[in-house]
């Protein structure tokens, strides 16, 4: 596709990259679910646009200027040959219209994701991973491919002022008020589901992190993201990208 870079602002252009470099590195790690999950994110402005992935390309496609530009209703405000997946804009156009903290949210359906999922205790305290996610964790109950706009208003609800949730039966959803931040809560999650699958596969008694651990967790949680939040991690991120598939910023 040609560039968009110089028709749009320098903020959105940013927002595109940064975007695109999210889908390459779940497309890195084995996240992608080929074009069927998504992350969006808010263009920066007063307008309430929001970019997300082109229905049909894969992650390990995605660029900055093929990222497509929507608005809440879900019309493309920007010429695009693409169209966007239905089911992603029911559910990151919910998170959006209602929580003005999240400027970028993520679903993926993950294998580990999946599996934790559907688990009636669902992600439990056996790791120190674990415990960052269960400060802000949040269920929504599976109601179908997510079509119906009724939906919006329960998942919106079950979110609450969260920033991870686990859908059940369905995948992983976090969000936050950057790409980058957004990246590493997805991280945190997964790495959690993963550990916590591996050790309950051991057959082994397994250790729960005590409550009073947990509670000095939730209390912390928001200052310890802060000090080492998506941002230290994600310029690594990009020089990982630029030396592996630099054409994420065409």
């Amino acid at each position: 596709m040609k560039s968009l870079k110089e028709s749009v602002s320098e903020q959105e252009w940013q927002a595109r990259v940064d975007l695109a470099a999210c889908y390459r590195m779940i497309a890195h790690y084995g996240w992608d679910d080929l074009v069927f999950t998504h992350i969006s994110a808010r263009v920066p402005g007063p307008e309430h646009h929001f970019l997300i992935n082109p229905y049909g390309m894969l992650f390990e496609e995605v660029t900055a200027s093929s990222l497509v530009k929507v608005n809440l209703q879900g019309e493309k405000v920007q010429d695009s040959p693409y169209d966007i997946n239905p089911a992603g804009f029911v559910i990151h156009s919910a998170v959006h219209e209602s929580r003005e903290d999240a400027s970028c949210v993520m679903h993926l359906h993950t294998t580990a994701g999946v599996a934790i999922s559907a688990l009636k205790d669902g992600l439990q305290a056996y790791s120190q991973q674990s415990l960052f996610a269960l400060s802000s964790l949040s269920y929504h109950d599976y109601e179908g491919v997510a079509l119906n706009p009724d939906e919006k208003v329960r998942l919106v609800a079950d979110l609450g002022s969260t920033n991870f949730m686990i859908l059940r039966n369905h995948g992983l959803l976090t969000c936050a008020s950057t790409i980058p931040d957004t990246f590493l809560l997805m991280f945190i999650l997964q790495r959690a589901c993963e550990i916590q699958l591996q050790a309950q596969a051991s057959n082994q008694p397994l250790i729960t992190i005590n409550d009073k651990i947990l509670a000095g967790i939730k209390a912390q949680a928001d200052e310890v993201t802060r000090s080492a939040g998506g941002a230290l991690a994600w310029p690594g991120i990009l020089r990982k990208l630029d030396r592996m598939c630099p054409d994420f910023r065409d």
